[in-house]
């Protein structure tokens, strides 16, 4: 059993001036176990997927039962600290040689938190012209190419969203889209602000990389507008504190510090922790 031990001192404090920023390198266990109960709005996080990734510190090749347990274990952590109505948006990714990854993690989830939604994070996508009245087709977005004659390339990962009890309301406009044809503003009352839902395929492509060393030391991160898409869709007017137990670069970190967010980042890996803050740091100028 993991051993509960005193919260850290923060490795670093950002104050933005509407926001407080608290970066701690740690065990996020550790840092969870400290929190009060119930004291946090949202969780934004991706997890190592256990798929053999070369991060620095953390080994990424435990054996399945071990790794899901452990999964199981950081889950019931979060649902703890979670509010009521809180929410945990849990960006996990899978390979072809083993699908099943992301579907266990969700299973592990399911005896502490609900599976509320289910968001695909598009990260390339083709689009037939011929839909929009044009010819061909075109693809937008960045892909890792798969030389394979069995597996598609993998464009897409998944964005479990779980809350405490499966019935957090959502501000589902705030990161709505007009609607394709403007004569629904009319028809609808609903539609009276040309705002729908966006449902829940985000598309989201990455950033052109010059250099990996440079552009992505880390083997494994999101784009800051996936946690602010997240923490939007959660609803900003009623956040007290967001967190990402495994911050990795900061990506989540950057969104916050951005929509004005109270924030807890964790990261044991010392590298990645200054990374994040020197992130952030640049992405507030």
């Amino acid at each position: 059993m993991h051993q509960t031990v005193r919260i850290p001192q923060p490795f670093e404090t950002i104050e933005t001036g509407r926001s407080t920023l608290r970066f701690y390198r740690g065990d996020c266990l550790d840092v969870m176990a400290a929190l009060p109960e119930g004291a946090v709005s949202a969780i934004v996080t991706s997890p190592p997927y256990n798929l053999g990734i070369q991060y620095r510190t953390y080994e990424d090749t435990l054996p399945r039962t071990e790794y899901l347990e452990w999964s199981a274990e950081w889950i019931a952590a979060a649902g703890r600290v979670l509010d009521p109505g809180g929410s945990l948006f849990l960006n996990v990714g899978a390979k072809p040689t083993d699908p099943w990854t992301a579907f266990d993690v969700a299973q592990a989830a399911r005896q502490h938190l609900e599976l509320q939604n289910t968001i695909h994070w598009v990260k390339s996508i083709a689009i037939d012209k011929l839909a929009s009245n044009g010819h061909g087709a075109t693809s937008v977005g960045h892909y890792k190419p798969i030389n394979s004659d069995r597996f598609l390339n993998d464009c897409h990962e998944f964005v479990f969203h779980f809350t405490p009890g499966g019935r957090t309301r959502l501000d589902r406009k705030a990161i709505g889209v007009p609607y394709q044809d403007a004569s629904n503003i009319a028809r609808w009352r609903a539609a009276g602000d040309n705002r729908r839902c966006r449902g829940n395929t985000w598309f989201i492509p990455y950033q052109t990389i010059q250099s990996r060393d440079k552009d992505r030391p880390h083997p494994a991160t999101f784009p800051p507008r996936l946690p602010e898409y997240c923490f939007k869709l959660h609803g900003l007017s009623r956040m007290k504190l967001a967190m990402d137990p495994f911050l990795g670069l900061g990506s989540s970190a950057i969104a916050a510090a951005q929509l004005g967010i109270d924030f807890i980042g964790v990261e044991i890996d010392a590298h990645y922790l200054k990374e994040a803050v020197s992130r952030v740091r640049a992405a507030l100028g």
